[in-house]
């Protein structure tokens, strides 16, 4: 056997690393060395933090045993109004989407399943002892109608939305379902009624998947859909309403609130006070936060009510007889009083307090005295010794200043290169240029060393000469520039706030109240102009400083206190119209005031049109807008969102479909960021006699869901600007100097509103320089050479304000509907 020869090796390197000296044997002087002089917290070697440590057997049972006991308290806490013996019921809402299915049914369903067999209502309420899972519910029946939903959905802890196996949902019950999401919605569960008149059979499970697409589609988080046929699937829906831990809606839960099971009017139908106002007894379980007798309530469409007293409401298993009620209504324990710091019903501040600054007005020139339009915070060409003409220039030798110029006499003719013209007026120095919108009306131009207000000589050759048209020939000539105006504005709308001001009638009379700004965005706006023309009441609105802060410390008082949650109570309302006695519709929830709630104010409302609506709204159109547990008419202005540093914002006299603006109008407070719905009355035509549809679902289309929003701080001090455009069109163009015309029609104007900015629908900016004859026309100055078919224009604002808003009553939507209907 030949022997094995061995393979020759190259290393890769030949340097050697040696071993490294492990650090925990190093000595107590190195360690020391290290540390820099550290002080360490722990024992060298154990973990700091609780889940690093080593922890014995006991004390991680102890720990596990802590977690548990927490979690527990935490739980309780969040379920403990449903505990006990006289827990509240748990609040379900039966909400039918389709025309076909019905609450009442789908309820009864619901009951056999269990074996419990109640009398149910067709639409109502109906409390259910639900023994196998100790617990209560209370049923909440609604009919196929926007209002009864988004009431009932405002106090449930539940809701069930029913659908049909046989129709699809339709127009109607998208509304509800918009409507129920958009205000805030708890739990959700989703049942399927008729699923056994599917045939085949095989095709159910189809069905209910098609269902299950459908509803994820308003509801992601809809994890089943539930057969009433089935029931053990029924069954298991009723053991999710009894075991489910409820979610809440967050503005709901920061206050108190309760469902209206009973209604009692104290003495009858007689007027009991000289105004026809009486008690009323509203029973209940509190909900939410604790109830105060000091706050105000809410009692459905109704209005705002002081609290008399609180009683105990408890429900006795055993039947009593007459005797026994009698001795109950006698030693009726109360609960809680108000006190003497109880909110009043008060909606404006005392007129004492503002009287002495009633007419304390800043000092302001009277239109009448002033001779320009006001621009930002200032009236140029308004002082009494300006001179009708500008100073003519001196020939002065260089280096004269000022002061040395003034002892120099007019007819001084000097004849030499030493002298040059000097004019009387200081020269500004060069602004830095821009970029700006110049229809926001900013200039921030300096041309030629002069101010956009200042007046100055004529570019034009001095053999030019102007002649003013003939009255009829302006006229004709008007008339036809317009029309090809409206045509041209008809394809692009370049100018949406543009107006058209008639001959006849002098611009500084009819714009009296309008002024100029540089910035929209940055100027100042001078308020003290605006206080001749503000509402009547608008000092005595309540004014908040530091909305912020305010309102954390308002929304803190209510976590303390009061009634506790889960007790059933009788509440003592005073002042409450018997008029109410009469009206069909009766109020289903309760909800307590925070402080200050009932006081109006400047309502800022976020408002995003619905992409569906069929055109654009107008602004000041009647809207009912729902905030929470209040329903209102509105009037809203709508203004561009958004911070400026200025507080100033533009006026939309329209808000188009899948658009966002602020609504703004005079109405009561409301705190922290709620939910709008916005709603328009529709017209509709009665059913016919023959058809199966009910009253009730032509009743529920009365009103439209046109769009969604949220509540916004309020702010007496948000100025909205209504704009106006003038425009004007250049008759001659020599470089950068431009004869205007058709934008005034007498000097006298021109001369008015001489300091505003001009701007042109291609970017160019400029200024009035002189007034051309005595039917308007004017001489303007640009940046540079303007286009023939361009269009100079100025913009002009006011200061617009907001409207008083009114409560909403379903007794005034029943009267236009029943006036429609005899239109009809």
């Amino acid at each position: 056997m030949a022997p094995i020869v061995a393979q020759h090796h190259h290393r890769s390197t030949t340097k050697q690393t040696q071993k490294t000296f492990k650090s925990r044997h190093a000595s107590k002087g190195s360690l020391k060395e290290r540390s820099k002089g550290k002080v360490e917290t722990f024992e060298r070697g154990s973990r700091k933090t609780p889940h690093q440590q080593v922890m014995s057997k006991l004390d991680r049972r102890n720990r596990a045993k802590q977690l548990r006991l927490t979690k527990d308290q935490e739980h309780a806490r969040a379920t403990n109004v449903f505990g006990g013996k006289d827990g509240a019921p748990r609040i379900v809402a039966v909400i039918p989407l389709c025309s076909d299915v019905s609450a009442a049914a789908a309820v009864r369903k619901l009951n056999s399943s269990l074996d419990i067999e109640e009398e149910l209502p067709e639409a109502g309420w109906a409390r259910t002892n639900i023994e196998r899972f100790k617990q209560k519910a209370q049923y909440l029946i609604v009919k196929r109608e926007l209002l009864e939903a988004l009431d009932a959905c405002r106090v449930a802890d539940f809701v069930v939305f029913v659908l049909s196996c046989q129709e699809e949902v339709d127009e109607e019950g998208e509304l509800i379902l918009k409507a129920v999401e958009s205000q805030g919605v708890s739990n959700t569960f989703t049942v399927a009624q008729g699923l056994d008149t599917i045939e085949p059979a095989k095709r159910r499970p189809q069905v209910i998947g098609s269902l299950k697409s459908y509803i994820t589609h308003w509801l992601p988080s809809t994890e089943r859909v539930f057969s009433l046929d089935s029931r053990q699937e029924a069954s298991n829906l009723v053991r999710s309403l009894c075991t489910t831990t409820t979610k809440g809606i967050n503005w709901r839960e920061q206050r108190s609130y309760m469902f209206i099971e009973d209604i009692t009017w104290s003495g009858g139908k007689g007027a009991i006070t000289q105004d026809g106002t009486g008690q009323v007894l509203l029973t209940g379980v509190v909900r939410g936060k604790g109830l105060k007798a000091d706050r105000l309530v809410q009692v459905g469409d109704w209005g705002d009510f002081q609290v008399d007293k609180i009683t105990a409401a408890p429900l006795d298993s055993r039947k009593k007889g007459k005797e026994d009620i009698m001795a109950v209504d006698v030693e009726e324990e109360v609960l809680e009083r108000p006190s003497d710091g109880q909110d009043d019903l008060a909606e404006l501040a005392p007129e004492e307090a503002i009287m002495e600054d009633a007419t304390n007005y800043a000092v302001s020139i009277a239109p009448s005295d002033r001779k320009g339009v006001l621009l930002d915070d200032h009236h140029y060409f308004s002082d009494e010794e300006e001179a009708e003409a500008p100073s003519k220039p001196k020939r002065l030798p260089r280096g004269t200043s000022k002061y040395q110029s003034a002892w120099y006499i007019d007819d001084l003719s000097d004849s030499g290169s030493d002298l040059e013209d000097f004019d009387m007026e200081d020269i500004p120095e060069q602004s830095k240029s821009e970029t700006f919108d110049p229809a926001d009306g900013i200039e921030g131009m300096d041309l030629d060393g002069r101010a956009p207000t200042e007046a100055g000589p004529s570019e034009y050759p001095q053999s030019e000469m102007f002649m003013d048209p003939s009255p009829e020939d302006e006229a004709e000539a008007i008339e036809a520039y317009r029309k090809s105006r409206k045509t041209e504005a008809d394809e692009d709308l370049e100018f949406p706030d543009e107006i058209e001001l008639q001959p006849n009638v002098e611009a500084k009379e009819r714009l009296i109240r309008y002024r100029g700004l540089k910035s929209l965005r940055t100027s100042v706006w001078e308020t003290e102009e605006d206080k001749p023309y503000e509402p009547e009441d608008w000092t005595r609105l309540l004014e908040i400083s530091d909305y912020k802060r305010t309102a954390t410390r308002i929304m803190r008082e209510a976590w303390a206190g009061g009634v506790k949650p889960g007790t059933r109570v009788n509440i003592h309302l005073r002042g409450v119209p018997l008029s109410f006695q009469e009206k069909q519709s009766k109020p289903v929830a309760l909800f307590s005031l925070l402080r200050h709630e009932h006081k109006r104010t400047a309502c800022n409302y976020s408002i995003l049109l619905s992409s569906e609506y069929e055109g654009p709204i107008k602004s000041k159109t009647e809207i009912i807008a729902q905030c929470g547990p209040r329903r209102i008419v509105v009037n809203p202005l709508f203004s561009q969102a958004g911070n400026t540093p200025n507080d100033v914002h533009k006026f939309d006299r329209y808000l188009h479909p899948g658009r966002s603006a602020i609504a703004s109008f005079i109405g009561p407070l409301t705190w922290g960021n709620v939910p709008v719905l916005y709603f328009q009355r529709t017209t509709l035509s009665p059913p016919p006699l023959d058809s199966n549809v009910q009253p009730s679902s032509a009743l529920a289309s009365s009103l439209k869901l046109i769009g969604t929003g949220t509540s916004l701080p309020p702010s007496l001090n948000r100025v909205i600007a209504k704009r106006i455009i003038l425009t004007g069109h250049p008759l001659k163009i020599n470089k950068k100097v431009v004869t205007v015309r058709y934008m005034f029609f007498n000097d006298n104007d021109v001369r008015w509103f001489k300091s505003l900015p001009l701007w042109t629908r291609r970017g160019r900016s400029g200024f009035i320089k002189e007034s051309l004859g005595t039917h308007g026309y004017f001489k303007a100055t640009f940046d540079g050479k303007i286009n023939p078919m361009d269009a100079v224009a100025v913009s002009l604002y006011k200061r617009v304000w907001p409207r008083v808003a009114r409560v909403w009553s379903p007794e005034e939507e029943q009267t236009v509907e029943g006036a429609e209907g005899m239109m009809e």
